[in-house]
């Protein structure tokens, strides 16, 4: 007869729990290292992972940071940040005169709240079970197809905070203190990129 062998005792400092089966939010679930951090997902059926929100905001012209802040990852994070970079770019003297975003900021206050500070939003249209809050008054013009592929470049400033900068995992606990590291990573960037733009060879003069 073969002996039955039984589970090894569980940790006490660090038990097992099981979640299979159950939904994971906010209400239920918290960090016990960083209670600032929330469970967030990049898009439709992926995990949920406890994270903070950071955001960009680009000029266009030679795809420079103007400002970077991180905030807490509360499901409507993305288009109630544009208001503060806005409003920040603003008091530095700048002036953009259009925004260009991805569908996460076509939402109807976020749009509100771009066109009271005078500028034009050219935000991606999100129409999956929704109306979009950005007409054909908008994406009519020229202007805002160019925006939408300039846009994209902020890719590139993510891609090399998460790689280059080591920002893809926050060795902070907290907003602040994540979102000063943020800073500091994008001003890196920032110097880096400003290095490659002035080394670029010179287009040679037409004749």
């Amino acid at each position: 007869m073969a002996a039955e062998i039984g589970e090894p005792p569980d940790d006490p400092g660090n038990p097992t729990v099981n979640f299979r089966g159950q939904k994971r939010s906010n209400a239920t679930h918290a960090s016990t290292t960083d209670p600032e951090a929330r469970l967030a997902r990049k898009g439709r059926g992926r995990e949920a992972r406890l994270s903070f929100m950071a955001h960009a905001l680009m000029e266009n012209h030679h795809g420079l940071l103007v400002d970077f802040v991180v905030t807490a990852a509360t499901g409507t994070a993305e288009p109630d940040a544009v208001p503060v970079l806005l409003d920040g770019a603003r008091e530095r003297g700048f002036r953009p005169k259009t925004l260009g975003a991805d569908k996460s900021y076509d939402t109807v206050d976020c749009v509100v709240a771009i066109r009271a500070r005078g500028v034009t939003p050219h935000v991606a249209q999100h129409t999956t079970r929704r109306r979009s809050a950005i007409d054909g008054r908008t994406t009519s013009w020229p202007g805002y197809a160019l925006s939408q592929r300039a846009r994209k470049r902020i890719k590139e400033s993510f891609g090399w905070a998460k790689t280059v900068g080591g920002f893809r995992r926050t060795r902070y606990r907290g907003v602040k203190r994540t979102g000063f590291a943020g800073y500091l990573v994008a001003a890196s960037y920032n110097l880096v990129h400003l290095a490659n733009l002035l080394i670029r060879p010179a287009l040679p003069a037409a004749t």
